[in-house]
């Protein structure tokens, strides 16, 4: 908690245990600054401000209710109308989310991690943030482009590296491909100057073949053959295509789609002759390749090619797969997870320089700066009470959540526990496992969290992700997180993302209530489905999903360092009518440790010159304005 923070005297009455501690604020002004997210060159970014030197929970949990967030002791609320980047506070509530194909992706591939399925050199700080992807800069055919699964190679058949059999076995199979595309495509598309793609075999996984195998079982009984190798390069047979020829060439070519081309290149390849040990299927679009057995795939050098001596291959096979099963225990690893109440720890420094460094390419960063910014809170600690369902089991406040593997400190999210949300404030994790995409999953372990914590606080139901800035494309990613809910900036309602969207596409600063009530209704069976499904497409195809954009998680750069407030006001300011002192009679002074109601206050301290009675109205107007009457009456105001 900061100097001067003052958690005596009891909250409001009636609002559960965690309502101990008053909440007291100092110094309302307005801050300009250059953006962080737009990149501004002057002060474009405009807000409110106020020092907090200590908030109960609930008191919180209201000023996050009317767009404020904090950044250390630091609360600050953009002014919508004024500011570049207008910024909605998003939320969603936990029990309807629902988890995408690429969120999906995201846990099945730390999965595939700690049980030593993924490399972990893969990710490592000279391969690309996202192993996955291939760069716009690389080429196609270039030896790198590797998935990030070590049971699964991708390699291009006009330039296959040197590799071991199995890896010559896989090149093999997709030169077999190419030649059947060669002889099935060459006269229709001979005239064009359309490059055909280059099959790439990929190794099934062994949750795939399971699944495989089970829905074969299934539906014929008996023995089935086993899935070893798949190719889906009718699919992008079928694209290029359809975007290379004109409709009246197409026609001459007949069916085009996925499953015909399949159908047609299984064809092609038996007339070239067998593959041995192995038939291949057209399956919905895909070549298959079915072997009897596992050893079968693996006695097989190459088509066509000389073989070794069975008994040789054989036992050096066999020592192959002992080894890789060897490796698999070996690399088994373990996660573990903890929160701990917000304080200042070396080692989640340590962590955060590295990941502010290379990731957001900062030059200089001080311990001292990241007290104020992720360490230093006001809000009162409230401890949990045997039997009081209106508190988590954690208790309210601040905290670090700790992600470990192994021991080892890969990430640290910062929340806030409150009364009715996980409110996110930001995330660092080990630049050496981008390719983890460790901010997505943090998010979906917290959605997880506030799950968990709703089952022991019924009010405990929504995950705050910050705010949502339809302006900026790297900060989009939060609609992902589906359905989730956008705060009006005049009469703080909350309105669905998908309600919301396409006021915002017009106007970047819009009163988003307005279109729910216009409407009449809440699109909840949008709502529901997950952005990367058809139906979704266009309204979230602009949505930066992509592990690219992971260093963008929880970006609140601009205001990583509290600076002074700037207290001098454009003449615009200083003539906007805030003398409304009905709304201000009520609000709480701090004087030298005693409180005092404004309408009190020369009673107290005796007459005030009016120039300075002028001033200290127009401040508290202002002040009682931007966090509303009820919360105006219940803070106490400390002048600096």
């Amino acid at each position: 908690m900061a100097d001067g923070a003052s958690s005596s005297g009891a909250g409001p009455g009636g609002r559960g245990t965690g309502s101990v501690g008053e909440s007291v604020v100092i110094d309302y002004g307005r801050r300009r600054t250059t953006c962080g997210y737009c990149r501004s060159t002057g002060p474009t970014s405009i807000s409110h401000g106020l020092w907090a030197t200590s908030l109960n929970a609930h008191d919180y949990q209201a000023l996050l209710d009317r767009g404020w967030r904090r950044s250390g002791s630091f609360l600050y609320k953009p002014e919508m109308e004024r500011t570049c980047c207008p910024s909605y506070t998003i939320r969603l509530k936990a029990s309807d989310f629902t988890c995408s194909k690429e969120q999906d992706r995201v846990l099945r591939r730390m999965q595939r991690f700690l049980d030593g399925e993924l490399e972990p050199q893969v990710g490592s700080p000279q391969c690309k943030t996202n192993p996955t992807k291939r760069s716009l800069n690389e080429p196609m055919n270039s030896p790198t482009l590797k998935v990030s699964r070590v049971s699964t190679y991708e390699f291009r058949t006009d330039k296959c590296p040197s590799l071991d059999q199995k890896d010559e076995f896989i090149c093999c199979l997709s030169s077999k491909i190419n030649e059947a595309m060669d002889m099935c495509f060459q006269g229709g598309i001979a005239g064009s100057d359309v490059q055909l793609p280059k099959a790439v075999v990929k190794t099934v996984k062994p949750q795939v073949k399971k699944k495989v195998g089970e829905a074969a079982q299934e539906k014929k009984g008996g023995t089935i053959q086993d899935l070893v190798y798949t190719c889906n390069i009718s699919f992008q047979l079928a694209a290029t295509i359809r975007r290379a020829l004109p409709e009246e060439k197409r026609a001459v070519l007949g069916d085009l789609s996925p499953n015909c081309i399949a159908e047609k290149l299984v064809s092609a390849m038996t007339q070239n002759g067998e593959i041995a040990g192995f038939s291949l299927k057209a399956c919905n679009g895909h070549l298959n390749f079915y072997s009897a057995t596992i050893q079968a795939v693996q006695n097989h050098n190459g088509i066509g090619a000389s073989t070794q001596a069975s008994d040789n291959s054989s036992s050096s096979k066999q020592s192959a797969v002992n080894k890789n099963d060897a490796r698999h225990n070996q690399k088994a690893k373990r996660l573990e997870f903890s929160m701990a109440r917000s304080h200042f720890d070396p080692e989640e420094f340590a962590l955060y320089k590295r990941y502010q460094t290379k990731v957001h390419k900062e030059k200089t960063v001080t311990e001292s700066s990241y007290k104020r910014f992720l360490v230093d809170t006001p809000i009162v600690s409230i401890p949990p009470v045997s039997g009081d369902n209106t508190v988590p089991p954690c208790g309210f406040g601040s905290f670090h959540q700790q992600y470990r593997i192994d021991g080892k400190l890969v990430a640290v999210g910062v929340v806030d526990i409150l009364p009715k949300c996980l409110s996110s404030k930001y995330l660092f994790w080990d630049p050496d496992l981008a390719f983890l995409s460790l901010g997505k999953y943090t998010a979906l372990r917290e959605i997880d969290w506030v799950k968990t914590a709703q089952e022991s606080c019924p009010s405990l139901q929504y995950y705050y992700l910050g705010y949502y800035i339809h302006s900026c494309n790297k900060m989009r990613y939060k609609a992902a997180y589906r359905p989730s809910e956008l705060l009006c900036p005049v009469r703080y309602e909350w309105v669905h993302y998908d309600a919301a969207k396409p006021l915002l596409d017009k106007s970047l600063y819009s009163v988003l209530s307005d279109f729910s009530t216009a409407q009449d209704e809440k699109p909840q069976a949008h709502a529901s489905v997950p952005c990367d499904e058809p139906s979704a497409k266009n309204d979230h195809s602009e949505i930066p999903i992509d592990e690219d954009d992971e260093d963008s998680d929880y970006d609140e750069s601009d205001m990583m360092v509290d600076e002074e407030m700037v207290h001098s006001e454009s003449s615009a300011d200083t003539t906007e009518d805030c003398s409304n002192i009905d709304g201000i009679e009520n609000v709480t002074m701090d004087l030298s440790g005693s409180r005092v109601k404004y309408k009190e206050l020369q009673s107290v301290v005796g007459p005030i010159e009016r120039r300075h009675l002028s001033e200290l109205e127009r401040q508290l107007s202002r002040y009682a304005k931007v966090v509303g009457k009820e919360l105006s009456d219940r803070l106490v105001y400390s002048l600096s």
